[in-house]
């Protein structure tokens, strides 16, 4: 949700003309235009959520995590943005970095009057001060198509994959659906599929149901039953946690 920049017109008062002979005088308010949508906006986003998941693999050890962002977009499609958050999987794999940072953008729009819109750009995630022997900072540029409640996504490394040795070129496919339920709910289904490139074990398969409330004035909070097919052996961490296993997530954002 973006913070509108706002654009105030006067309200135009019209006198009537006095009639002949007459002494009262007629004032009339004319309902000024709506005022025109604005060109750009820029948001700012704070949350907590009880585990932070990214593609169904936990990224703070099954343990809670804070992030925030700002978002600013334009009118003729194009958006830029940021995004922090706190992790730990740096630490379970030997290295030092608590936060992890990604900067993104790119263009979405509108295919005519079809109804089917696209969307296209880079992400680059950045884990500052990692220490790790092979960079898990990553770049991937993603497309998008959505129609009615349904987007598919797929997302393209253009470099290592987070750390995995020879990764570049590796892949994920998005699908999801947003049920509008009415009163600010809605529902999401997504499924998904990684694939990493040289290093097919790594590969699994997503799963997630969520369901998000919207309460107005910046504050959303959601619940998700998240999990995955991962192999428990290569995704479980040294204190012996599994990472992909199905769990109940919570979360709440505000934004401002």
């Amino acid at each position: 949700m973006h913070t509108a920049l706002r654009t105030i017109k006067p309200l135009g008062l019209a006198i009537a003309a006095i009639g002949a002979g007459g002494a009262a005088l007629a004032q009339t308010a004319v309902t000024p235009e709506p005022a025109p949508a604005p060109e750009s906006t820029l948001s700012f986003n704070v949350g907590a959520t009880t585990d932070y998941r990214y593609r169904g693999i936990s990224q703070s050890r099954l343990k809670p995590a804070l992030s925030a962002g700002a978002d600013y977009s334009h009118a003729s499609g194009l958006y830029v943005g940021t995004w922090l958050t706190t992790i730990k999987w740096i630490k379970d794999a030997g290295g030092d970095a608590p936060m992890e940072w990604d900067v993104y953008g790119g263009y979405k729009g509108q295919f005519g009057a079809s109804g089917l819109g696209y969307d296209v750009g880079l992400l680059h995630y950045n884990y500052p001060s990692h220490k790790l022997s092979i960079s898990p900072n990553t770049t991937e540029i993603y497309g998008a198509l959505s129609y009615g409640i349904f987007t598919a996504k797929y997302s393209h490394a253009l470099t290592n994959l987070f750390g995995f040795d020879d990764s570049k070129g590796s892949g994920y496919l998005d699908l999801s659906a947003n049920v509008d339920l009415g009163d600010g709910w809605s529902v999401v289904p997504h499924v998904g599929r990684q694939w990493v490139r040289h290093n097919s074990a790594y590969a699994y398969t997503d799963y997630a149901l969520a369901l998000n409330k919207d309460f107005g004035n910046g504050l959303s909070a959601s619940a998700a039953v998240i999990g995955t097919n991962a192999d428990k052996a290569l995704y479980t961490t040294p204190s012996g946690r599994f990472t992909g296993r199905a769990a109940l997530v919570l979360g709440i954002k505000y934004t401002f």
